[in-house]
């Protein structure tokens, strides 16, 4: 196996065109994982950890958030847990506190699993993926069509993560989980809400009931119609939501859960992320 250490973001670009068969590393969290179980013998490991400018964020001109692909998840909790609260919270879900300081969204994006904890939120939030090759340039991904299947992607073999953008919150993000246990699990499933009261408008994310990560959008449309966004939330609006997002879900019954089980506790996630968001809206848009 060879190890490829560039310096710079144009020599790594380099070296994953001329090894298309390379695995990026940053915190190494899920590679390092499956090589040490043997279920993935990679050629080639390319260590992007010197590439300093992939642990940096920066704010846009239209005031969207641009994180670069290493940032590791302590430092999005630290330093954009107020912009982006729904990341955050599913950030502070990740691993152990090892991890955490090892782990990256550019890491759970390149693995595409199912199951990883931050798909969710960056459905729910809108995040376009920012990922460049040394032949074609740069090109902005849509979180949403980010994913084409189990753990595949949609970038090509010479493509790298640099970023991803989102949107700062302008309401009441939450993000939950459920598992076998409360620490150190894979998710048996996930549901991420985001609202943006300014535009009347409602993003969903779910993770491990489907072969990929994906929008309820059935369900983002019911809710952005029928919610009274001045006042007090209808139980029979949310018990449809629910019912909506339980619908989007196409889960499999597997070692951490039934399919039936998944639609269930979608269901009920998306109900209680609604009412904690709706307490929010109605507190002004400050966490309780």
């Amino acid at each position: 196996m060879d190890f490829l250490r560039p310096q710079t973001w144009a020599d790594a670009l380099a070296a994953a065109a001329d090894r298309p068969d390379v695995v990026p590393v940053q915190g190494g969290t899920d590679v390092m994982v499956e090589m040490n179980f043997d279920l993935h013998r990679p050629t080639a490991l390319l260590d992007l950890n010197p590439i300093t400018e992939l642990t940096t964020w920066e704010e846009n001109p239209d005031g969207s958030l641009r994180v670069g692909a290493g940032m590791p998840y302590v430092r999005i909790i630290a330093e954009l847990g107020d912009r982006l609260p729904g990341i955050a919270q599913a950030a502070r879900t990740v691993g152990s506190p090892q991890i955490r300081n090892r782990g990256t969204v550019g890491g759970n994006l390149g693995g595409a699993s199912p199951a990883g904890d931050l798909h969710a939120p960056l459905l729910a939030c809108g995040a376009i993926v920012e990922a460049e090759s040394a032949a074609r340039g740069t090109r902005m991904v849509p979180a949403e069509e980010f994913y084409v299947g189990v753990k595949r992607h949609c970038l090509e073999p010479d493509e790298l993560i640099r970023a991803f953008h989102v949107p700062s919150a302008t309401g009441p993000q939450y993000f939950s989980k459920v598992g076998t246990r409360n620490a150190m699990v894979i998710a048996v499933c996930s549901f991420s809400l985001a609202l943006f009261p300014a535009e009347r408008r409602v993003g969903t994310g779910i993770g491990s009931a489907a072969p990929t990560p994906r929008r309820a959008t059935a369900a983002e449309e019911f809710l952005a119609a029928e919610l009274d966004w001045d006042g007090p939330l209808d139980d029979a609006v949310a018990r449809r939501f629910g019912d909506l997002v339980r619908e989007a879900a196409s889960p499999i019954d597997d070692v951490r859960g039934t399919a039936d089980y998944r639609r269930h506790a979608l269901a009920v996630m998306a109900r209680r992320t609604l009412a904690w968001s709706w307490r929010d809206h109605r507190n002004n848009g400050e966490a309780a």
